[in-house]
């Protein structure tokens, strides 16, 4: 999203009160235009900013928020939120997707010394308060408990960098950073080295355009952080020679426990780099070296160093191009890995070919999810796989065509109470598929079951979705798509009864994809109605934006 840059943003005050000069109205009036986001809270709040009417602003807040603003404290803290329109939790400040100006953020920093016991500072998706972090940092003295910053998604800049830098030494009992989503701050990595707090345990640095220069900053202070447990620099395409001083660094920081590298463009140098790394970093638990298509075929210079890693629960190498090599490099690595719970190669069509090995050389008493949607599954491989569903919590398969037909192969192998995510989107089902589907439900196999995708399956007929509907046997779930593609858009009158019976049984339903089909004006007037008090988020084309759609691709 193009928010305008903080330039010349810096507002004067006046005998106490914020002066706005015209731009700045005129920017709040755009930006306050997007009522679907807008709290009412914040509503109010700009109504009477706008007005200057201090008098009429204490009128529209609720008896508690004024009593707040006459308190000391806390109390004081508790009002300035309360306009925000966020909820207020002592100890705690979330004031993400709030809108928040620069005027706002220089409010709050005059407040931060009324809480020198907060905990938890949430300032994430502002995008206005890019280039102003110091009006905030600047009054982070007395701020020595706080243990989370949350600041991803603020546009923060160099100039913001070298604010938090000068703040950081007020900080000592951070534990939690996060600057993710932050594109403008890359190559400023360089403020912060040496910098950071010993006490942090998580770095979060996702998407932040990171160069090789943050590469080496960032190995010059991962020295000094004993006590780091996470460390996220993922989708950073331009980081890939920073890689290698990274994790030159890494081997001296023997406490951590997830490393996610994704989509950071992985090179065989880096990757050798990785595996010396490797070999000490015992206590690992995660690691995500996803979407870096530099595996292809490389993938047996890392294997080796992975049977060091008898505590990794979670390897994640999705959509890494992998080759027949890189499968047979990684099968005979797997029974070292005796912690192992979550396998990911999905999006990797070669993987496809080795599904009976992977289930052979997995632990499966311990394996909880093993997604290979996108992966050209054969007739053997779903065989193969029925094997390991009896012990799996989530089932993915989307994109795999050859599932249909063969559903009823991986549904009795299922266990009582086992699953709770099936995801089986365009999967070419047919009405058959779904009414096994049906049968299981009704045999309590899915009674734990939170998550059911069965969207861009245009096969099934209505006698399939209503049999589904009217088996019962489903009360865990949260989440149910039963979309189709705009090109294959259907009515869903014959079926809809059926959904509309089985509603009130679905009493933890959050979500409802219907998104593909239409409906009579007076159906969907029942079907709203039903939803509304339940407050399920409905996902169902209008009329209009149904016409423009374009297809969806396929992964």
């Amino acid at each position: 999203m193009e928010c305008p840059t903080a330039a010349g943003a810096q507002r004067p005050q006046d005998s106490g009160s914020v002066r706005r000069f015209p731009l700045d109205v005129i920017m709040n009036q755009i930006r306050r235009k997007r009522s679907d986001r807008r709290p009412l809270g914040r509503l109010l709040s700009w109504a009477s900013d706008r007005t200057g009417n201090r008098e009429a602003h204490r009128k529209v807040q609720s008896p508690e928020a004024a009593d707040g603003e006459n308190e000391p404290g806390w109390g004081r803290v508790r009002a300035f939120l309360h306009k925000m329109g966020s909820e207020t939790e002592k100890g705690r400040i979330s004031l993400s997707h709030c809108d928040l100006t620069v005027t706002d953020l220089l409010e709050l920093g005059t407040l931060l010394h009324y809480a020198p016991q907060l905990e938890d500072l949430d300032l994430s998706w502002n995008h206005l308060i890019g280039g102003s972090l110091r009006a905030l940092t600047s009054h982070f003295s007395p701020m020595t408990s706080l243990y989370a910053l949350k600041l991803h998604g603020c546009r923060l800049d160099q100039q913001d960098m070298n604010a938090l830098d000068d703040a950081l030494s007020f900080l000592p009992s951070l534990e939690v950073l996060d600057l993710s989503w932050n594109s403008l701050s890359g190559g400023a990595l360089q403020d912060l080295e040496g910098k950071l707090p010993p006490s942090l345990t998580e770095l979060h640095l996702v998407a932040c355009e990171l160069t090789a220069a943050d590469g080496s900053a960032l190995a010059g202070t991962l020295s000094s952080l004993c006590s780091l447990t996470l460390l996220d620099v993922s989708c950073n395409p331009r980081f890939a020679d920073g890689v290698t001083d990274l994790c030159s660094a890494l081997s001296k920081t023997t406490s951590l426990q997830t490393l996610r590298l994704q989509g950071v463009g992985l090179k065989p140098s880096s990757l050798r780099a990785l595996g010396e790394c490797l070999q000490l970093a015992s206590s690992l638990r995660l690691l995500d070296v996803s979407c870096n298509t530099g595996l292809c075929g490389q993938l047996p210079v890392l294997c080796p160093h992975l049977s060091q890693l008898s505590l990794l629960e979670t390897l994640d190498l999705h959509q890494s191009a992998l080759t027949s090599s890189d499968m047979h490099a990684l099968v005979q690595v797997l029974p070292s890995l005796v912690s192992i719970t979550e396998l990911n190669v999905s999006s990797n069509p070669e993987a496809g070919d080795w599904v009976q090995a992977l289930v052979s050389a997995l632990p499966l008493t311990h394996m909880k999810t093993l997604p290979l949607n996108n992966c050209n599954l054969s007739p053997d491989s779903c065989s193969a796989l029925a094997l390991a569903v009896p012990y799996l919590r989530c089932v993915d398969l989307s994109w795999c065509k050859v599932v249909g037909g063969r559903l009823s192969l991986l549904l009795d192998a299922l266990q009582p109470s086992g699953i709770q995510e099936l995801r089986l989107s365009s999967c070419e089902l047919t009405t058959n598929d779904i009414q096994h589907l049906a049968a299981a439900s009704r045999g309590g196999l899915l009674s734990s079951l939170r998550v059911l995708d069965l969207c861009y399956n245009s096969s099934v007929g209505p006698s399939g979705w209503s049999g589904l509907l009217a088996s019962g046997g489903l009360p865990s779930l949260e989440e149910l798509d039963l979309s189709l593609r705009a090109s294959t858009a259907a009515a869903c009158s014959e079926w809809l009864p059926a959904l509309l019976r089985a509603l009130p049984r679905l009493t933890n339903l959050k979500r409802l994809g219907l998104q593909g089909w239409t409906t009579g004006g007076k159906e969907k007037l029942q079907l709203d109605h039903s939803l509304k008090k339940r407050h399920v988020v409905l996902e169902m084309d209008t009329e209009e934006n149904s016409q423009d759609k374009d297809n969806q691709p396929e992964e």
